[in-house]
């Protein structure tokens, strides 16, 4: 009887940390674990092996839904933060839920699921697109949010392999847009002149609303010899973007 007794408060010793994670925690655990960067520098999901481990779905949902009673209408750092990783934690759920797919856009006769997948915030059902929209764009006015906010998707900026946090969300924003425009999914150099990520065709007024002005951004971010490029090449000859999921098979 003893040993059993030993056994159980020996278990439970070495359960604990688990046990006394918060969803954070354990959400950032999972991440970790799941988020990828590959030699071509596109972070990339192990959907495969995300979908059977039951205990990181668990995690994922349970990050979910502590923000079903939580109000995040002001206009703080920490609740910029909190509304990116819910529209990246929400987008990998509603992609676990339909894998395996090529897509996410797969299935929709137009557009994509962004308008028809819903998440509770503060007892109320809001909408990925209304997180992108109304709530990101609109209410932080921040064109870095682009770098933030990922899509499932090889042609989007990549996922980040921890949650979002306040304390460092300006030098992580400038990271991110550093990594993906010096990327060649961001901006590519031709002889015939410059492709670009449709994200700054569909954001254009997010990043100034005129060709000048999207090149200056792009130029604040650059690396050598992506900088002096832009320079010596600085016309705008198509937009481009690629679909295909960000999984790593």
């Amino acid at each position: 009887m003893l040993k059993a007794f030993f056994g159980a408060l020996a278990y439970l010793l070495m359960a604990a940390p688990v046990l006394a994670q918060t969803p954070n925690a354990a959400w950032n655990e999972a991440l970790a674990s799941y988020v990828t960067s590959p030699d071509d520098g596109v972070a990339r999901i192990d959907y495969a092996q995300l979908k059977s481990d039951t205990a990181a779905q668990g995690a994922l949902n349970a990050y979910i839904d502590q923000f079903e009673t939580r109000d995040l209408d002001a206009i703080t750092p920490e609740n910029y933060a909190d509304w990116i990783n819910i529209y990246n934690a929400v987008t990998i759920r509603h992609i676990l839920s339909r894998y395996p797919t090529r897509s996410i856009k797969s299935g929709y006769l137009f557009g994509g699921p962004w308008k028809k997948v819903f998440v509770t915030i503060n007892s109320e059902p809001i909408s990925l697109h209304t997180i992108e929209h109304d709530i990101l764009r609109e209410g932080y006015e921040d064109p870095r949010v682009h770098y933030a906010l990922n899509c499932a998707s090889y042609g989007c900026p990549d996922l980040k392999p921890t949650l979002w946090e306040a304390e460092t969300l300006s030098a992580d924003l400038d990271a991110a847009a550093r990594a993906y425009i010096n990327h060649p999914r961001g901006v590519t150099v031709k002889q015939s002149g410059l492709v670009l990520s449709s994200i700054f065709k569909w954001y254009r007024d997010d990043f100034g609303g005129s060709n000048a002005r999207i090149l200056a951004h792009l130029e604040f971010y650059a690396d050598e010899p992506l900088a002096s490029a832009l320079k010596d090449s600085p016309r705008i000859r198509k937009y481009d973007y690629d679909w295909s999921l960000n999984d790593i098979r």
